[in-house]
């Protein structure tokens, strides 16, 4: 482990990590749909204009898909991560379609030392996932396995 990752000690209830931006192109959402989750609304315009989410509609799978690469890229790659045991909710709000920019948030809401392995701590978070116009589109609630940071170790 690197000294300058992020460990549990540097993950305070409310601190917040800035998600983002990612752009969601066409092909983008073509290409996951096929291999994924092949609906209509997430691989034709025009098919996905004649259904309730108004264009090519991103899969909520693909749209926690691009999340994750947020997380990942804002936090999650920097610090000492286990993992995660799993997240407590998902909520897809509003569509996220062909030509939007997604950015957002991901805030601290707990973190703890581990009863029965105290070399690790949990942290939950609270994510949310915008578009440009400000649209809330996803919000997560979600676990990470962190480490401590090592005895002597500075902060």
């Amino acid at each position: 482990m690197q000294a300058d990752r992020l460990h549990i000690e540097d993950f305070t209830p409310g601190r917040a990590f800035a998600l983002g931006p990612t752009p969601v192109s066409a092909d983008e959402i073509v290409a996951f749909a096929s291999e994924f989750d092949p609906q209509p609304m997430h691989l034709s315009q025009a098919d996905g204009a004649a259904s309730i989410l108004g264009g090519l509609a991103a899969s909520g799978w693909h749209t926690s898909a691009l999340m994750m690469r947020m997380l990942c890229d804002s936090y999650i790659g920097n610090s000492a991560s286990e993992g995660s045991p799993g997240i407590d909710s998902m909520e897809w709000k509003k569509p996220v379609l062909a030509g939007d920019t997604l950015s957002g948030q991901s805030r601290v809401t707990a973190a703890r030392v581990s009863k029965s392995r105290p070399e690790i701590g949990i942290v939950t978070f609270r994510a949310t996932v915008t578009n440009q116009r400000g649209d809330v589109v996803a919000i997560c609630e979600y676990a990470n396995l962190i480490r401590c940071r090592p005895s002597g170790e500075a902060a």
